[in-house]
């Protein structure tokens, strides 16, 4: 009965935000603010969101306050913009050491929390922002590779490319390079993502697989390929996501530039012949969609979406992305979000988190293994997206 009644429920709100009387403004609230105020309302500082116990630099949390940067920045509404840089007022520090990161675990995934460092040193001038700016950098530069120049995921990982964090960092050091005139940065985004298309690839059926292990010793890696055995949706959504924003920086007179564009259209296409035909959605394992036990999925879906649409609308891919993303989203409206008692909304169906190896239980890459791990709602890798895509469409 739940579901049936949020299906009504939100085409309604839909209505209410494309139709005004008499050239008057509605004042239905658009999904992007909608959802920032539900997580605000969830979450009252910033730093718990992602159901956190204590303040921790996280790249969940990057995501969702970049969202928020986007979210003020399209309404005027201080209150989104305050949200976001207490986060980082309240993890970085005063010398521009940030709290619980540790340069030494090369983990790539907190890098990414620092692209909300751009624009908040650049509005509030605070020395300790553009010090941890620089501390971030400074971990990319001494960071572990494999022998094509690929970063390691990990220092826990070794030997090991992800596509998460191909998101995590490639972004972030294209700004960088921009905004503090490092060109060589172009070249090494470039660099790491064309390698990891390189190792990551699967001709046949035009995917990219969750992780590639340069050495064959984990249990997860094919002992020929090195690849891990499946396709997960969120996984190709990091990457397609990383060739979108790193585009945004990427000079249009870099040599690499046509080729980056070239593979966002490649696999823009491939996971359209993965859609499920019926929700117009994707499955947590992308290519298994007629699998007992397989699942739609929201983070992986909703990032399809911001990369069609996005990719679209910068000229990147074919218009038609433009519209068929639209249309996608309509249909995320109808699976994913719910419209819930208290007036806010949430997002469904999110896998918690996926990774590959690691102890003490080790995730070995099967299909059994992805379906596994816990589904919750409103988590960040989902809601962040959400946001974001909802900007792109002014929805």
């Amino acid at each position: 009965m739940m579901k049936r009644r949020d299906a009504i429920v939100i085409p309604l709100a839909a209505l209410l935000l494309n139709c005004s009387g008499g050239g008057e403004k509605t004042t239905a609230d658009p999904y992007y603010r909608k959802m920032a105020d539900s997580e605000m309302k969830r979450y009252p500082e910033s730093w718990m969101v992602d159901f956190s116990k204590a303040p921790k630099w996280n790249y969940t949390h990057g995501l969702e306050m970049q969202a928020f940067l986007q979210v003020g920045e399209k309404s005027g509404d201080e209150k989104y913009y305050r949200y976001a840089e207490s986060y980082a007022d309240t993890i970085v520090n005063e010398d521009g050491s940030i709290k619980t990161y540790r340069l030494e675990r090369y983990n790539i995934d907190h890098i990414n929390p620092g692209k909300i460092l751009f624009p908040i040193y650049e509005r509030t001038g605070n020395p300790k922002y553009l010090k941890a700016l620089q501390l971030l950098r400074s971990q990319m530069e001494t960071h572990p590779r494999i022998s094509n120049g690929g970063f390691w995921h990990k220092q826990i990982y070794p030997h090991q490319v992800w596509l998460d964090g191909l998101y995590m960092a490639t972004p972030f050091l294209a700004e960088y390079g921009k905004r503090f005139n490092e060109p060589a940065l172009f070249d090494e985004v470039a660099l790491q993502l064309i390698t990891a298309w390189s190792d990551l690839h699967d001709e046949e059926s035009g995917l990219l697989y969750h992780g590639w292990d340069e050495s064959r010793q984990q249990r997860w890696a094919d002992p020929v390929t090195g690849q891990s055995p499946h396709f997960w949706s969120r996984s190709i959504g990091w990457y397609m996501m990383a060739l979108v924003d790193v585009l945004d920086f990427l000079p249009e007179t870099h040599p690499k530039r046509d080729e980056v564009i070239g593979q966002l259209n490649k696999i823009a296409g491939a996971v359209e012949r993965y859609r499920d035909p019926e929700s117009g959605m994707w499955y947590q394992v992308t290519d298994q969609g007629d699998r007992e036990g397989n699942y739609l999925e929201s983070s992986g879906s909703i990032m399809f979406i911001y990369s069609w649409v996005k990719g679209a609308q910068k000229g990147y891919l074919p218009e038609e992305f433009a519209r068929k993303g639209a249309e996608a989203y309509d249909q995320f409206l109808k699976q994913f979000i719910r419209e819930n008692e208290d007036g806010t909304i949430s997002v469904t169906s999110v896998c918690s988190v996926a990774g590959l190896g690691g102890e003490p239980r080790y995730r070995d890459g099967s299909f059994e293994y992805y379906i596994s791990e816990p589904i919750r709602d409103d988590d960040p890798k989902a809601v962040g997206p959400f946001i974001m895509t909802s900007i792109l469409l002014d929805r």
